[in-house]
Order: structure tokens, then sequence, then C-alpha cells
């Protein structure tokens, strides 16, 4: 950063080492020069208030340069993200049922473009705020009760309920939302207690996308 107090200083001081370089001169060659040369040395008070309107113009610079520089920061984090994932449980069979309510877990993800989505945890979170579009997929035996929930954090949003039956072999299900999520929201898939899905293959599956960052 330019220090205008330090190039004020600088300044003066070769203006006062110039007056005396004069000054000595004209002593040197007699004294009836020494009052012109004094009345042609550089004007102090001129020269300061330069400095002060030079400073004032390079406050001004710098204030313009930080304002560019947050509007810039917003912009980049407004910029579109991309965030699309599409995952499966590819099970070797049945899920559940479990005496609790349990998340069911994702296991191999197709897509997960953002990386927002954790095969491991089967959660999704959140990386920026928007709005958001999720489905989910089922399919199951038709002799046990299917109950999937979608949730976020732990607020319910939409359901697949199917009820047992004697003479329905299987049954497949389906729904969908938009969600508006706050950065670090988290978005899953809950398995009611006592209840089952089919988890072998692709069949039951777990997809999201943002659709409009805010």
């Amino acid at each position: 950063t330019w220090d205008c107090r330090s190039l004020s200083s600088t300044m003066l001081l070769l203006t006062f080492l110039l007056c005396g370089a004069h000054l000595a001169h004209d002593v040197a060659a007699g004294t009836q020069g020494v009052g012109e040369s004094a009345l042609s040395c550089p004007d102090v008070d001129s020269l300061q208030r330069e400095l002060r309107d030079l400073k004032e113009r390079q406050t001004s610079v710098e204030a313009s340069l930080t304002d560019a520089q947050s509007q810039i920061a917003e912009l980049n984090s407004k910029a579109k993200s991309t965030v699309v994932f599409s995952a499966t449980t590819d099970e070797s069979g049945a899920i559940g049922p479990f005496n609790t309510h349990t998340n069911i877990l994702y296991k191999k993800a197709i897509t997960n473009v953002g990386g927002a989505y954790n095969p491991s945890t089967g959660i999704f979170t959140a990386p920026v705020s928007g709005i958001y579009y999720f489905s989910f997929f089922s399919h199951s035996g038709g002799n046990r009760i299917v109950n999937l929930q979608l949730m976020k954090n732990e607020e319910f949003i939409v359901g697949i309920y199917d009820h047992q039956t004697s003479h329905d072999g299987a049954d497949n299900g389906g729904n969908a939302a938009f969600v508006q999520l706050r950065q670090g929201d988290q978005v899953y898939v809950r398995l009611i207690a006592n209840t089952h899905v089919w988890g072998k293959g692709s069949v039951t599956t777990f997809n999201g996308f943002l659709l409009s960052q805010e």
C-alpha cells in the first residue's frame, strides 16, 4: 500500500534540501541573491495541500477497490451450483422389517455431482440454500407393509405407503416433492418400523437436484 505520510515526509525533506542548496549557492556567490532564492523555493503549504489531495484520492480509490472486491465475492457466492444425485440400495434382498425407524442406505451412487449425497449414511446435505427436487421409488413384496418417508431434518415431507395383502405378489410405489432448504439442511428416506422394501438391484432409488439457488 502506498504510504502517503512517508511520501509527504520525503518530499518535504527534498524540498528543504533543495532550498538549502539554493541558499548555500547564493551565499557563496554573494548575499544579494539570498532573498530571491528564498522566494524561488517551493511553497511548502501548497505542496502539503497537494499531498493531502493525493491522499484523499488514494483513499477513495482504495474504498472503491474494497467495494468492488465485496461485490465480486457476493457474485461468486451466488454463482449457480450444479447439484444432482441418483442412488440405489443395491442390496441382496429385502430391507427390513426392523424394530425401529431406520434410514435407508442407498449405497450405490449412480450420479453424485457436487458430492452432497453420502452413500455411507443415506443422507443428502444441502451445500447451498435453494429449492430442491427430490424423488424416491420402491419395489416391495405384497405380503408386508411398505412405509417410506422423505424427511427434512426431523420433519416429514411426503411418503410411500402400501398395505399388506395376501393376493398381491409385488408392488411399486413412488413420490416426489419440491423442498426449500437452507445450507446444511439434511434430507433422507426413513423406513418406518415393522415395514420393508425390496433392495435388490436398482428398483428402490433416491434422487434429487438443485432447481433454484437462493
